[in-house]
This record gives C-alpha cells, structure tokens and sequence, in this order.
C-alpha cells in the first residue's frame, strides 16, 4: 500500500521540511512542517488558496474566458460577478506557467488556444497594474451625458459554441 505524497512546506526559509498531516478543516485537508512549525492548506501556494468556491467553477469559468474572450460572457453562463471572474484571473495570471502545463497536459488544449488565453489575461490584467496618465489636453475637455441604449435581447442559441451543438 502506497501513501499519498505529502505538499512541500510553503515557507521558502524553512531549512529541514518535514511535513506531515494535520486533520482536515472543512473538509480540506491540512498540513504541519515541523521544520519550521507552520500549519497550512492542500491548497496553498496555488491559485485556488482561500477561495470559497469549488475548483471545478473556477476552471469552467476561465475556460468559457479562454474558449469566447469576454469576461461578460462568463459571466452570463456561470453565474459569478464579473469582478469575481477577473480576480480569479489575476490569481491564474501569476502561476501562469504551472497552469500551462495543466491546459496542455489535462484539457488538452492547443499552443494557440493558451496563448490567445494568456494575451487576454494580459489585456485585462495589465490595465490595473499600470494606469495611463491622462493627456493634459483631456483636463479641459467636458464630458457628454450618457446615452442609453435600448435593450437587446439575447439569443440563446447564438452563444452556443459549435462543439456544443
């Protein structure tokens, strides 16, 4: 009988890591280096860590992000809020490499479609870490009031991608 392989301890500074289990919290397993005497989660170090919502919706949102390239169109079939989806995102964004392996390894995904997924990524994430200054010519310039538009009625079957039907 084999044992399940136990997470590396996440503290980088711990100089002999001997990790062990720790009972589980909410039925997700918890773990204790006695190198360094810090406890933690399966999930730490990973984009999943302190989120609530099942790993299984995270990744069937990001996919519908990665497969349509609209956060508003995730949006509208999984359910979560719009901000949600690009936080998670943002999490996916900084374990880029490892979440590489994974699209090609388990969804098997094509190089193209990872790279059109982490340009997107790119785009969304990169406005809110570099701001652009505004033109000075932008300061003197008076806004129009908003114009609303009348509303558009969405057809269901036109957002069905082709592998769905």
């Amino acid at each position: 009988m084999t044992l399940p392989s136990l997470p590396a301890c996440p503290n980088p500074a711990c100089e002999q890591p001997h990790v062990i289990r720790n009972g589980s919290s909410g039925g997700r397993r918890r773990y204790h280096c006695r190198g360094c005497d810090r406890f933690f989660g399966e999930t730490a170090g990973t984009p999943m860590y302190r989120l609530h919502t099942p790993a299984a919706e995270v990744a069937q949102a990001l996919l519908i992000v990665m497969r349509r390239g609209s956060l508003r169109a995730a949006e509208e079939i999984t359910g979560h809020k719009y901000e949600t989806i690009g936080e998670w995102l943002r999490r996916a964004s900084e374990h880029a490499e490892a979440l590489t392996a994974v699209f090609t390894q388990d969804l098997h995904l094509s190089t193209v479609e990872i790279d059109e997924f982490w340009s997107f990524v790119r785009k969304k994430t990169g406005n809110r870490t570099k701001p652009m200054p505004a033109p000075a010519s932008d300061a003197l310039c008076k806004t129009a009031p908003a114009v609303s538009s009348p509303p558009v009625s969405l057809d269901v079957s036109a957002m069905t991608s082709s592998h769905e039907r």
